[in-house]
């Protein structure tokens, strides 16, 4: 199963969209590799993803997007996962790095629009600026009146 980016995953959030963009497009260098190319595609899709959770997660705690969540776990335990398969697939097991690649076909898709989504309606609700890493003072205040009204 090959997983190809639609306008059905969009976020409405460019940041978060672009990158997943990206995810899926790695995904699928990996899927469509050579053997002699997978486990180079898989360390390219393990750095990509570190790098999107790490995002994803700097996001969570600068804007106190419910500590201890589920979210950033997953996300550690999503990439201790692709690490030890990328263990595996260096002594040889490739099988293991195609399996599981066509998991995260089937998982993203939904890590999108469950946990991401939840992600990125906090994010437009409190104003924050995915650009500069800010709560823009306009967000705050219209934040503000929600909850007063």
């Amino acid at each position: 199963m090959s997983l190809v980016w639609s306008e059905s995953m969009s976020l409405a959030m460019p940041a978060m969209d672009h990158a997943h963009e990206e995810l899926v497009d790695q995904l699928a260098l990996v899927e469509t590799a050579s053997d002699e190319q997978v486990l180079e595609a898989w360390q390219a899709m393990i750095e990509q993803t570190a790098e999107h959770f790490a995002e994803e997660d700097r996001w969570m705690q600068a804007t106190g997007f419910a500590p201890d969540n589920c979210h950033s776990s997953q996300h550690a335990i999503v990439l201790k996962i692709m690490r030890e398969g990328a263990e595996k697939g260096a002594k040889g097991d490739l099988g293991v790095i195609r399996q599981m690649a066509y998991e995260l076909t089937v998982w993203l898709p939904h890590h999108v629009s469950a946990m991401d989504a939840g992600l990125a309606l906090h994010l437009k609700s409190v104003g924050f600026n995915t650009d500069t890493g800010q709560i823009d003072k306009i967000g705050r205040a219209s934040c503000r009146e929600r909850v007063s009204s």
